[in-house]
């Protein structure tokens, strides 16, 4: 699980590497967040787990949670968990 959170932060370090440039597409989100915003608004990621080729993400924060699922390297769709 360490192994998976450890190559998830690396990946979101390069996922907001790559947002900076203006040819990535803006994120995919059905709820209007993404994964970076929601991390960057203090959710913390609980789990992550795989979906086929896809993970899903898992994050909370409070009584609040998401789950995002990767649709590209550089875009997740994120909606709430109610």
């Amino acid at each position: 699980m360490k192994l998976i959170l450890a190559g998830l932060s690396i990946f979101l370090a390069l996922a907001a590497g790559a947002r900076a440039q203006s040819s990535i597409a803006p994120p995919v989100s059905s709820q209007g967040s993404s994964l970076g915003s929601l991390i960057a608004d203090g959710y913390e990621i609980k789990a992550a787990v795989p979906n086929g080729a896809k993970y899903i993400v898992f994050l909370q924060k409070g009584s609040a949670a998401y789950a995002c699922e990767f649709v590209t390297l550089t875009q997740s769709r994120c909606g709430e968990i109610k």
